[in-house]
């Protein structure tokens, strides 16, 4: 699950994590008094204003915008909240704004030179250990800087049995060039982030800029945090956490039916009972000249109903002109699978998108029956390479 910037900081406030201070505002005529407030807090007369989507790139699309007076704060939060915000990351349909973060600034007068830096930590499969990732040229994308400046990029692997050591934390501060306060407070950081990172059960911690202030103050300025939805029912305080308004709304219904359901951008519907047999099925779409308009699992205790929802989630699309039902009866029972084929089309109406059925295991002889006897326009295959051949017919159709 994705948590937006102030979700993220709010969480690491939790563990003692410095970040930059900030207010959340939904109504632009409340974006002045944050501000306000933020100067009484710091005494700081600059302020950035943060549009909160789920989505990285935000200054790039004019999401973010540095203001310099209170006029200027009421006017971006009412330029910001409302747009329909694009960057590299939303694709060109962007994401509707609905919040923004009024943050205090982080550039001020002072004895050292400011310095941003990159910091994420994440899973490494291949080791089987939490990785951190940093860099001294943080601010930009990184995979930028792996391809301009590979040497400045950094790596820590941390045994999960172990924990993270203190010579690591000191490795890590001495590679990003501190030294002095700002080295012994970044010492400090990297544990209560690490202890944050392990105790929230997140997929992925990322910190860019991690902020060194003029005073030598170590900053998380923006943050996304990745929470692992299997985990989520040991933290009810995050889950709440959740904006169905940043997730794909079919993605959100298929979820309230139990459905296992992820939209991609090809033209062949899938409906399949487990994810290894789900992702084969995609396989062959590809093979037979078509693309994957969604991975859809309706799990191993599917039923007619279930079946009946996951037709009505795929005939959404509009880019979907085949619709390919491959079910394994192992625990599921392929009869049951059929009646909730036959159900859909009597409930939701005329469907003219073709259908290819193909349904093996427990009580595929009496589906293919049902199937058969229903007088619907439906494709049968026993073979995945005959599902793959009629895939390819109906295309070109």
């Amino acid at each position: 699950m994705n948590l937006h910037e102030y979700q993220g900081k709010s969480l690491l406030k939790k563990y003692d994590v410095p970040v930059a201070e900030g207010i959340l505002v939904e109504d632009p005529s409340l974006a002045r008094a944050a501000a306000e407030e933020l100067e009484q807090r710091t005494g700081l007369k600059i302020w950035a204003v943060k549009a909160q989507i789920h989505a990285g790139g935000r200054g790039k699309g004019g999401g973010v915008k540095i203001a310099h007076s209170l006029e200027e704060v009421e006017q971006f939060a009412h330029q910001i909240i409302g747009m329909q915000l694009v960057t590299p990351q939303t694709g060109p349909e962007g994401k509707k704004v609905r919040k923004v973060l009024v943050e205090q600034g982080i550039y001020y007068p002072g004895p050292a030179e400011p310095k941003e830096f990159y910091f994420s930590i994440l899973l490494n499969r291949a080791s089987l250990r939490n990785m951190i990732l940093y860099s001294p040229r943080g601010g930009m994308n990184i995979e930028e800087v792996a391809e301009e400046t590979p040497d400045q990029i950094f790596t820590e692997e941390i045994d999960p049995r172990v924990g993270i050591l203190p010579f690591q934390c000191r490795h890590i501060a001495f590679n990003l060039g501190l030294n002095g306060q700002a080295y012994r407070n970044m010492v400090k950081f990297v544990p209560k982030i690490y202890q944050a990172y392990i105790e929230s059960d997140a997929t992925l911690l990322e910190i860019n800029p991690l902020f060194k202030t003029s005073d030598d103050k170590i900053l998380v300025v923006d943050t996304k945090m990745v929470i692992d939805n299997n985990a989520l029912f040991r933290h009810p305080d995050i889950e709440a956490m959740r904006d169905i308004h940043e997730e794909d709304p079919m993605e959100v219904e298929a979820g309230q039916h139990n459905l296992s359901y992820v939209k991609l951008n090809g033209n062949v519907g899938c409906m399949v009972n487990g994810a290894g047999l789900a992702m084969a099925t995609m396989d062959i779409i590809k093979l037979s000249g078509g693309e994957p308009a969604n991975f859809l699992d309706v799990g191993g205790s599917a039923n007619a109903k279930r079946v009946e929802e996951a037709f009505r989630i795929i005939l959404k699309d509009p880019n979907v002109k085949a619709i390919l039902v491959n079910i394994f009866g192992g625990i599921v029972r392929c009869d049951r699978v059929a009646t909730g084929i036959v159900d859909a089309y009597k409930n939701i109406g005329e469907i003219d998108l073709p259908i290819i059925v193909r349904l093996q295991g427990t009580n595929a002889e009496e589906a293919k029956e049902i199937i058969d006897h229903s007088g619907l326009k439906v494709h049968s295959a026993i073979l995945l390479k005959e599902a793959a051949d009629l895939i390819r017919t109906v295309l070109k159709e």
